[in-house]
């Protein structure tokens, strides 16, 4: 690193599951000095800029900790269940670089243009969602362990159905909401219009990983999915063993009136 460069600091940050964007973004085109990108705006600050996205993510370049509360507590407003813990990642960066490069959490580029900030901040931002649906999946997974343990000690899931179809709620909101917002993880449109920046985008998304990250994902949604039909396997039985008791009882019933008819 050369000491005539400034070393900056770039903060990703998931907010909420999503904002509502046509909203949010009248009043930040009303009140502040920003751009549209597609599903981003990029608001311009003095010494740096905040990208923030649709989808409840807000990158930070070079801006002050007054700057982004501020601008936090706006985004809040307008958000769509907001995390209660919102996830970070943190990296270093620096500007007027011979190559443009991405090792050891630290960034170096050759030119700040706000569209290789925004290149680079699609795959931030998508990394930090994945982190978010990778959580989520993780917690739905350990949280229902106990079920095929019980299926594989007992042979049964010893759960009543309202309980069991609890269960299958929260495994498929999950599932759903990561399959619903899954697009989000490929490739950015903003590259339809402007390829010359998705090599940018490519070195960023190597680094963190997103598309073996993605590909460990869809794993554990297979995971979730085994977990949803093995409860509907479950409900089945259930629910046949308890029509078979009906079926039994109204037969023993039946036969217990035919004998007390012959007995009277």
């Amino acid at each position: 690193m050369s000491q005539n460069r400034a070393i900056n600091h770039c903060l990703t940050v998931c907010l909420a599951q999503s904002f509502r964007f046509p909203e949010l973004r009248e009043k930040l085109l009303d009140t502040t000095r920003a751009q549209v990108f597609r599903n981003a705006l990029i608001l311009d600050y003095k010494d740096g800029c905040s990208i923030v996205f649709s989808y409840g993510v807000v990158v930070h370049w070079n801006i002050s900790l007054d700057e982004r509360r501020a601008l936090q507590a706006l985004l809040l407003e307008y958000a769509v269940k907001p995390d209660s813990n919102p996830q970070e990642d943190n990296f270093s960066y620096e500007i007027g670089c011979e190559h443009d490069r991405f090792q050891h959490d630290h960034i170096e580029l050759r030119s700040g243009d706000v569209k290789v900030l925004l290149a680079m901040s699609h795959a931030m931002a998508q990394s930090i969602k994945l982190a978010a649906f990778e959580g989520n999946a993780i917690d739905t997974i350990h949280a229902t362990s106990h079920l095929p343990e019980s299926l594989a000690r007992d042979g049964k899931i010893k759960l009543n159905r309202k309980a069991m179809a609890k269960i299958r709620g929260q495994l498929f909101l999950t599932k759903s909401d990561i399959i619903l917002n899954y697009d989000l993880l490929d490739t950015p449109e903003f590259f339809w219009e402007h390829p010359e920046y998705q090599g940018i985008y490519s070195l960023a998304a190597n680094y963190l990983e997103i598309r073996q990250r993605t590909d460990v994902l869809s794993k554990k949604l297979e995971t979730i999915h085994e977990l949803l039909e093995m409860l509907a396997d479950e409900q089945k039985h259930l629910h046949s063993s308890i029509l078979e008791w009906i079926i039994i009882w109204l037969i023993a019933v039946e036969i217990g009136m035919s004998i007390f008819g012959k007995m009277l």
